[in-house]
């Protein structure tokens, strides 16, 4: 009966109290008994809030909120939701226009626009960290496009029916990256988690070779080494200090655009030295004094990415690749130059072999909004003993920070008795590259 009549004084209470909004309650530790009005004896139990004036409130946040992105939606701003604390989008851009001219003249020249990548990205920061955050990139490629490779279009058309492709020549999506970055889980080091960068590729375009949007990097060119691509699934562990950079991480080692069927993964590193000791800082060619010099590589067992073509081997062989790279940047321009060895115990395959690279770029205007530039590559394949060179010249303009407009000339050539004639070429080639 007394647990009764408390109750009931204590809803009384509340509920003459619910004009107030608040009401403190108060409590005699001895009797255990809830007062309205403070007393000898009583502790004060805090401020309580009745149930209509909580209803109240929220329904009119949850109004105010409406009303917010009502408002918003009319300004054509649509509001965006997430579980993480910050969402970030970006976009890279490479369109453009290439002309071949084919050295050999029983082929066609070729003429057309091109859009060769389009990156959408986003970032989803997580609460704890502002630094760490998962990441997904998709990218465009036109499915099977093989017109580069044979010498007709009936050529074309023959391999694509070979190969049962009734999607020949559209334009597909894939999946580029998709990783979890945890910033500091090591001092000065962070560390990517699934779909994730290798150690060398985006390092070189972003501090060595910044012309990504009209050639691949040297290792990854299949008119220069051939070796590797940019990202694979793995984990990869990114260390920066002033003086020393290094990225150390293991990999199915296929990359993303061919099946792991090999049964060994890929070790590999990037080890860089920074003699200018900012190596903690982003790297800003244009603005930025740096100079670098790298050790990077593989090692991977029972790979598929060579050997299985010209064998029966499901496993794979042997790849291993090891490389050495320096560059000197500063505002008005940049050098650099490799050297890549590689080394495969499958019979009668191409990616075994050595060559290097050298590029260097000038820059001039007050922003330095304008610059000349150039490469020249040359590889050596040891097993099937042919040589490949490469270059590149040409100038751009940076519109502004957004679009990047570049003008060049690539000249390849395979020097190899049964070679192909398609892959002897110059092309021109117009660019704009597009950052958002």
């Amino acid at each position: 009966m007394k647990k009764i009549t408390l109750s009931a004084m204590a809803m009384l209470a509340l509920s003459g109290a619910a004009a107030a909004g608040t009401l403190t309650l108060y409590t005699d530790a001895a009797t255990g008994q809830v007062y309205t009005t403070p007393g000898e004896g009583r502790a004060e139990m805090g401020d309580f809030v009745d149930a209509k004036t909580v209803y109240e409130e929220n329904q009119a946040q949850d109004s105010a909120i409406v009303k917010k992105d009502v408002k918003a939606a009319k300004k054509g701003k649509t509001p965006v939701y997430s579980k993480a604390s910050k969402l970030k989008f970006s976009g890279k851009h490479y369109l453009g226009y290439r002309y071949r001219d084919q050295k050999d003249s029983s082929i066609d020249n070729q003429s057309q626009f091109e859009t060769r990548r389009n990156y959408f990205q986003v970032k989803a920061y997580m609460f704890d960290n502002p630094k760490s955050y998962m990441r997904i990139t998709m990218d465009t490629y036109q499915n099977n496009n093989i017109s580069w490779k044979y010498d007709s279009v009936d050529d074309n058309n023959e391999q694509a029916e070979k190969q049962g492709d009734s999607d020949y020549g559209s334009y597909d999506v894939r999946l580029k990256y998709a990783f979890l970055y945890l910033d500091n889980i090591l001092p000065y080091t962070g560390v990517e988690l699934g779909m994730v960068h290798r150690p060398w590729h985006d390092y070189e375009q972003k501090s060595g070779y910044l012309f990504r949007s009209i050639a691949k990097v040297f290792m990854e060119a299949k008119e220069s080494a051939d070796l590797s691509n940019s990202a694979d699934l793995g984990i990869n562990f990114k260390t920066k200090t002033p003086y020393l950079q290094t990225e150390l991480g293991v990999f199915n080692g296929e990359g993303y655009h061919q099946q792991e069927m090999g049964q060994g993964n890929s070790f590999e590193w990037r080890v860089t030295g920074v003699l200018t000791g900012n190596g903690d800082k982003k790297t800003k060619p244009k603005k930025t004094t740096y100079a670098h010099i790298s050790s990077f590589g593989q090692i991977q067992e029972e790979s598929n990415k060579v050997g299985t073509r010209d064998s029966d081997v499901a496993d794979g062989y042997d790849f291993n690749i090891y490389g050495f790279h320096g560059v000197y940047n500063q505002p008005e321009f940049l050098i650099a130059a490799q050297y890549i060895k590689s080394e495969s115990d499958a019979p009668n395959d191409y990616k075994q072999g050595d060559g290097y690279s050298i590029n260097g770029t000038y820059r001039f205007g007050g922003d330095k909004e304008y610059g000349i530039f150039g490469r020249y590559d040359r590889w050596d394949d040891d097993k099937k003993d042919y040589e490949k060179e490469y270059w590149l010249a040409g100038a751009y303009y940076d519109y502004n920070k957004n679009v990047r407009f570049i003008a060049n000339a690539i000249s390849t050539d395979k020097d190899k008795t049964d070679d192909v004639a398609a892959n002897k070429y110059m092309d021109y080639m117009f660019t704009a590259e597009v950052n958002w």
